[in-house]
């Protein structure tokens, strides 16, 4: 990461020395060329100023432009011209009129060449360093991580170098200080800063058990940090890989543009020959060589090929900082297509943290408590850990043949009778009567009901309710009002689901649905529009993967992370109203940027082809195309997202 930095920095040392180099040399050809015009003083002879332009010229073209030439003339042997092939062409045609203007009656344009050359190193020292102020929200994140780490070693703090940490070392982070490295806290509380990942301005409560996050801030208490990833598997080091990612992908307009430049650059060389011909039937030589030489030089498509590059460039800076990373920089395209929008429940609308809201039980609650957090011990789902919570037990019964059924419930046996632990589809699938309770005063209430049963007889019934997130109900709300069809998909029963949707402002709901099921909704939905599935968990990659775009809740599984397009750093669903407004505002500025490379064009080549243009003139149009592309993507910094 730090080689390609330094390669970044030395391309544009590299162009701004070239720059400065070739103006010393062009500087003294403009005065020749123009100080007998304004003053009518001839310092020299007409052979000598075109003898002393070829000589100053010849560094200019074929020293500090020798890498456009060398790129521009590669592509008449492998049939494959870059923009580099008409400012190749033009400016070695020009140059050598100076040298066949001693044989024919043509004037001379070495001194021309010269400055066109200087005036495409300077627009190209300007790209590289807008490319540069653009790349260098990778460099702010790897200046993030912290240096070095406190590390407890045989009761005493030593400190070292941070590639010298390893899993399992006992951090110690002071107040103010960085955290070194992603961790978890075995000792200490305080509130962390995360807002530099997340983009979340309030600190995090952090205790004993609060996982943490390298680069982050520790802010008043002590903390004692357990480290659990270390360098390239760190959280800031995905960060900074997918910002990468997203810099260096393509979207498909993109694509189309390549394909048309692929195009475009042949065509200019046929319709500069043709001109050059044009000229030459109608008696004028002079003006046919300067007419050819400014239609090669205006067409370059410098600006077509940074529109798009370089608006994803600042796009994905953007997002960095909002806690919103582009993976795939498609999504951006596909973004402003997209009709319906998919959330997965838990861990997305909501908080993913269930808690054991009511209890109704046919026999002494205690025991019903007993055995039901003595199976749900067995189990990892959150709601399974919500119940062993409520019951708070020291010591569990033993549970012989436990087994999970997916998306239904549990499964096991305590003292010889077999406990079943879910839904309602478990029940029936067991054939054990629901009659004795009363299901819907729960789900009326927006409980995740769990029936208890024991020897297919019920013994009681538990409402379990995950709390939804702060701006879940802002977001969805903001979502609707654009004209999205947002919709919510659970594993919940169909009453249960829409009271829960109803909160946050959902009116379609795709209930009782299995977690491999998923992916099966959203390619129904598919085939009415396109779609953004919302998800965090593992059962929601192939969801994810599926969609049209899949949008990942960063703090969610490193599968789920691993199958979008978009992460969010946070587990705000406001990242999906940013990420939409963020991908709006960059395929907007694509567009312009491509139309602006386009409309010049059109306006600017037939001015050439007339010999209205002078090649100067033509050049530094071409210059002022390609700033104009690089200002108007950079404009993105001042969108409110």
């Amino acid at each position: 990461m730090k080689e390609e930095l330094n390669l970044e920095e030395l391309e544009i040392n590299s162009w701004k020395k070239k720059l400065i180099l070739s103006w010393i040399f062009t500087i003294p050809i403009v005065f020749l060329m123009y100080f007998s015009k304004l003053t009518g003083i001839m310092l020299f002879e007409d052979n000598t100023m075109i003898i002393l332009s070829l000589v100053l010229a010849f560094p200019v073209i074929f020293i500090f432009g020798f890498q456009t030439i060398k790129s521009g003339f590669r592509g008449f042997y492998t049939f494959y011209f870059s923009m580099d092939s008409l400012i190749a062409l033009g400016t070695v045609i020009a140059y050598l009129t100076g040298i066949l203007q001693f044989v024919f009656i043509i004037q001379d344009y070495s001194g021309i060449a010269a400055m066109i050359m200087s005036i495409f190193i300077t627009g190209k020292y300007i790209e590289s360093v807008a490319r540069g102020k653009a790349g260098r929200e990778i460099k702010k994140l790897i200046e993030l991580g912290a240096k070095n780490a406190r590390v407890l070693s045989s009761n005493k703090e030593i400190e070292i170098p941070i590639s010298e940490v390893k899993i399992g070392d006992i951090l110690i982070i002071k107040p103010g200080e960085k955290i070194p490295t992603d961790g978890v806290v075995v000792k200490g509380e305080s509130s962390v800063n995360e807002s530099m990942i997340t983009g979340e301005s309030l600190p995090v409560d952090k205790k004993k058990g609060s996982n943490v996050i390298g680069a982050t801030i520790n802010q008043y208490g002590i903390l004692y940090v357990k480290a659990t990833k270390i360098g390239e598997d760190t959280f800031l080091a995905h960060v900074i890989n997918l910002v990468e990612e997203a810099q260096s992908s393509k979207v498909p307009i993109q694509k189309l543009a390549d394909k048309i430049t692929s195009v475009f650059v042949p065509v200019i060389l046929i319709l500069s020959v043709l001109t050059f011909f044009g000229w030459f039937l109608f008696g004028d030589i002079t003006k046919g060589i300067g007419a050819a030489i400014s239609v090669l030089v205006i067409a370059c498509p410098c600006a077509l090929g940074l529109a798009t590059p370089i608006a994803l460039t600042v796009s994905s800076g953007i997002g960095a900082k909002n806690g919103i990373l582009v993976r795939r920089g498609e999504a951006i395209q596909t973004m402003k297509e997209i009709k319906f929008i998919v959330f997965d429940k838990t861990g997305t609308i909501t908080k993913g943290e269930p808690e054991v809201r009511e209890i109704y039980s046919l026999i002494d609650e205690k025991k019903l408590m007993l055995i039901t957090a003595s199976l749900e011990n067995l189990s990892e789902h959150p709601i399974a850990k919500s119940i062993v919570k409520k019951a708070n037990l020291k010591k569990y019964l033993e549970v012989k043949n436990f087994k999970i059924n997916s998306g239904k419930g549990i499964e096991g046996s305590i003292n010889g009778k077999k406990i079943l632990i879910g839904n309602e589809k478990l029940m029936k699938e067991n054939e054990i009567s629901l009659k004795q309770i009363k299901i819907d005063d729960f789900e009326k209430k927006g409980y995740t009901t769990l029936i208890v049963s024991e020897n297919k007889k019920v013994i009681g019934i538990m409402g379990v309710a995950d709390a939804i997130k702060e701006d879940s109900v802002r977001a969805i709300k903001i979502l609707n009002k654009k004209g999205y069809k947002t919709i919510m998909i659970t594993g919940d029963n169909e009453r249960t689901a829409r009271a829960i949707a109803a909160q946050v402002g959902i009116t379609n709901v795709i209930a009782n649905v299995l977690p491999e099921d998923k992916s099966k909704k959203v390619k129904e939905l598919q085939k009415k529009g396109k779609v953004i599935f919302v998800g965090d968990g593992i059962n929601d990659a192939p969801a994810l993967k599926n969609a049209n775009v899949g949008i990942a809740i960063g703090t969610g599984t490193d599968i789920a992370i691993e199958a979008g397009d978009i992460i969010l750093t946070n587990g705000s669903l406001m990242g999906v109203v940013k990420a939409v407004n963020l991908s709006k505002a960059t395929f907007s500025k694509i567009k312009q940027n491509l139309f602006w490379a386009f409309a010049y064009n059109v306006v600017a080549i037939p001015l050439a082809v007339l010999g209205v243009l002078h090649p100067v003139v033509a050049e530094i149009a071409m210059a002022s195309s390609s700033i104009t592309v690089v200002t108007n993507a950079n404009l993105l910094r001042r969108k409110k997202i």
